[in-house]
Order: C-alpha cells, then sequence, then structure tokens
C-alpha cells in the first residue's frame, strides 16, 4: 500500500499541470487528477417493535452511526485510444444495525458490517484499462470526471474495459437514483436489489466489459469473478470456475432524453441451494446453513429493467423505476438478500425556487423474497444481512425523501429521512424509521 500511496502523491503534482487537456492537445503518458470526494454520513434509527430478534436483525432499542469515504481518482491517456485509470479509497465507520436486518440497508456509502475484518486504511479501489474503437466520424466533447478523461469521445464506438472495476459502473445506471454519495441512501433506490452482480466485500471485482454504441443503442456485455463465499472478500479464481455474466441493451437518443435499459444476469459460483440447506437441517434435527452447502458449479440468474424520464430543467427534473427479479433457488451471495424488487420515485430541480443545484426527492421500494429464501429463514437460517430467528414474512417496503443543498459548487448537505415497513421481510418487526445528515464535498 505505501508504494501506492508514493504513485499517488507523485501524479497529484503532475496532474495540477495535465489540466483539461482536449483530444487534440493531450500529453500523453502525463497522469490527470480527475477528482476528489469526501462523503460523511450520520444515521439516527429509532427503536422499533420486535417480540423477538436474531443475530442478524436490526437493533430493537435503536441506533445511531457514522460513515466517512475518501477517494481520489486518476486518469492517465496512453495513446488517442488506450486510457488508464486508478481510484483510491479509504472507509470509515458503520452504518446502523451493523449494516444487518435489512434487504435495503439504509446507507450505501458503508461496507457491510463495519467493513468486517478489512483494513481501515487507503486502498486501490479501480485499476483498469480502457480502449476504443472508433466506429464512425461524428464525436462528442466530455468533460473531465471520475473515470474520465476529458476529450473528444466517438458516438459511435466499440470500447474495451478491463482490470478491477465495479460492475454496477457501468450496468443498471440511472440519472436519478445511482449515487448513494449524492442521491439516495438506501441500497433499494441506487441499484435494484435482486440485481446481485459480482463483487467483493467492498463492492469490486476483477474482470472485463465490451460496450458497442450505434445511434441510440447501447450493448454491453461483461464477466467478472465471483467472491469465494457470500459477501467475502476474496475473489474466485480462474474466471470459468467461478463468474458472474451481465448483459445490457440501452435505448437513448441522445443525455438529456428519456432512456431505458434491459438487463440479464447469470452468477457461477460456490453456493448453496436453500431447499438442500433446509432438508438437511431437518434430517438432523439443527438449524438450517446455507454456508454448509456450498457446493462449485452452483448458478444463479435473474433480470432488471428500468426507464429514465426527464420532464424539464435539461432533465434535472425527471421521473424513475425499476424493476428486477432472480430465481432465488441459491444462496444471495453478493450485493444484499434479496429476489425480487421495485422502485420509483421522482426527483425535482431547485429552479422554481432559484436554487437550480438544489434537489429535492421521494421514492419507493418494495423488495421481495422467493419462497426458498423465505422458509429458510422461517426456519432460523441466517444469511449475510438477514436473521431474525423466526420469520413471518412480507414484503419489506422502503420510502425515502432527502432535499440537498448545494452550498458551494463542490459542498453539499443533505437531510434524509427513510420509512421502512416489515424490516427484514418480518411483519413482526417495525416499522422503522432512519434520519440522516450527509455532508459531501467534491472536486
Amino acid at each position: 500500500m505505501h508504494r501506492y500511496l508514493k504513485v499517488i502523491v507523485s501524479t497529484l503534482a503532475a496532474a495540477t499541470c495535465a489540466g483539461d487537456a482536449i483530444a487534440d492537445d493531450v500529453n500523453y503518458f502525463v497522469p490527470q487528477l480527475l477528482g476528489a470526494q469526501y462523503t460523511f454520513i450520520t444515521q439516527i434509527q429509532n427503536s422499533l417493535h420486535s417480540p423477538y430478534a436474531g443475530p442478524l436483525s436490526l437493533e430493537p432499542g435503536g441506533d445511531h452511526a457514522r460513515s466517512h469515504t475518501f477517494g481520489a481518482y486518476f486518469g492517465l491517456p496512453m495513446t488517442s485510444r488506450l486510457s488508464a485509470y486508478m481510484d483510491v479509497e479509504m472507509f470509515r465507520g458503520e452504518g446502523v444495525s451493523h449494516s444487518t436486518g435489512l434487504g435495503g440497508l439504509t446507507n450505501g456509502d458503508v461496507i457491510r458490517g463495519g467493513g468486517g475484518s478489512l483494513g481501515r486504511g487507503a486502498y486501490i479501489a479501480r485499476a483498469f484499462l480502457t480502449y476504443d474503437i472508433p466506429l464512425g466520424d461524428k464525436t462528442t466533447k466530455v468533460a473531465r470526471k471520475m473515470d474520465q478523461l476529458p476529450g473528444e469521445q466517438p458516438d459511435d464506438r466499440l470500447s474495451f474495459k478491463l482490470g478491477l472495476m465495479a460492475v454496477n459502473d457501468d450496468f443498471d445506471q440511472s440519472r436519478y437514483a445511482n449515487s448513494t454519495r449524492t442521491q439516495f441512501m438506501n441500497w433499494s433506490l441506487f441499484n435494484s436489489p435482486a440485481w446481485d452482480f459480482a463483487a467483493d466485500t467492498r463492492g469490486y471485482t476483477v474482470g472485463g466489459l465490451v460496450t458497442y454504441v450505434t445511434g441510440p443503442w447501447t450493448w454491453r456485455y461483461g464477466i467478472y469473478q465471483m467472491p469465494t463465499q457470500a459477501n467475502g472478500p476474496d475473489l474466485e479464481g480462474p474466471i470459468d470456475r467461478a463468474n458472474g455474466q451481465n448483459a445490457q441493451l440501452t435505448w437513448q437518443r441522445d443525455p438529456k432524453s428519456a432512456s431505458v435499459w434491459l438487463l440479464a444476469f447469470e452468477n457461477k459460483a460456490r453456493m448453496g441451494i436453500y431447499d438442500d440447506a433446509l432438508l438437511e437441517a431437518q434430517e438432523t434435527h439443527t438449524v438450517p446453513d446455507i454456508r454448509a452447502d456450498d457446493r462449485d458449479g452452483r448458478h444463479k440468474f435473474g433480470a432488471a429493467a428500468g426507464i429514465d424520464l426527464p420532464l424539464a430543467d435539461d432533465g434535472d427534473t425527471g421521473l424513475f423505476g425499476r424493476l428486477a427479479w432472480n430465481d432465488g433457488k441459491t444462496e444471495s451471495f453478493v450485493f444484499t438478500e434479496a429476489d425480487r424488487s421495485a422502485s420509483i420515485g421522482a426527483q425535482l430541480a431547485g429552479t422554481q425556487w432559484q436554487r437550480p443545484r438544489d434537489r429535492i426527492a421521494v421514492a419507493f421500494a418494495v423488495n421481495g423474497l422467493s419462497p426458498e429464501h423465505r422458509n429458510y429463514l422461517a426456519a432460523g437460517g441466517t444469511g449475510f444481512t438477514l436473521g431474525d430467528g423466526r420469520l413471518d414474512y412480507s414484503t419489506e417496503q422502503i420510502g425515502e425523501a432527502y432535499y440537498d443543498l448545494a452550498v458551494t459548487s463542490f459542498a453539499f448537505v443533505t437531510t434524509d429521512i427513510q420509512l421502512i415497513h416489515n424490516p427484514g421481510y418480518n411483519r413482526d418487526r417495525g416499522p422503522a424509521r432512519v434520519v440522516g445528515l450527509r455532508i459531501h464535498l467534491e472536486y
């Protein structure tokens, strides 16, 4: 890690000189600082009705937790088509109830369980290469931002991405519900919870992505390493033994118009099967343990769909929605414990009250479990976020609203409230209320 930090320090000086170069005036092999951020989130969870609790339940007496994340993002133009990127991040703190007891966790900026045995120092979050092949003469100028060098990007292109990355940087992207650091905080709203995409505990994996853009259509296919165990910090290898495959088709006429996307995924990993774990427990008169049933070569598949509908203010006011489903037979393995999910919401820009950079937004989400998954939990089984010891099943229903105040061009303060009925899919518990405050600084 010290070696990486020395590289970062040396690149900061060079990045200042690099500036916002464009394609015709690029300093190749000169690193650029593309951005940096700090986000602080504090949340208070109320006490809730709780006739019983298990090892992974929401704290019945309430809880208060804080989290801090830091990030610095670098890019290196190598040729007119080839670029390298590296992101350095650091996380401190935890979520309420140790980020357990819910399918839709309340703070998307935390690492589940407060990081567990993971170190709290700086780490390499992303390190990847991109290569673009133009398929036409028309280009669009793109600005400097996280993981995007400034310059001219071909409108029609074939692109490749290889290395350490986050799958949800490229799939299931919504203009209005995509970043827990600037938009909704709940896990059910910045991605589809039933989309169990490949990632380690911190949310990153190694793999490759192919993107084909022609006119309003964008096709993406990616294959990535899966973790060795559910919510695990280590990745399984080789990739033909365990992998997550994702394919998405997106239609969007231009960056400010409506967009619609369809996503399909299949995971192959050392996973358990809920019915098998439950049968073993019944035969041995024990509590079911999905981890004890883990076997190589198990499969999970599913699909998701989404829509963004800009209405006004150059698209800053608009609506969004998502739907997702997975088969629910094998172990929830990576993102969170949900087998069906749906969400809908709206964002309103502050233009009408002379605060054009402010945002107010509200959204609702519903998460569900497959029959196999709910039977496993009802028998006392636990996953990596759920385990009340018993279960009176109902869908988990979540509402969230926030106001994001732009203090300056680089500083934002957000007040947030979340109301959750049937936390952990259990109608015997809750409702839970969580109020939060977020401070976000960005460059």
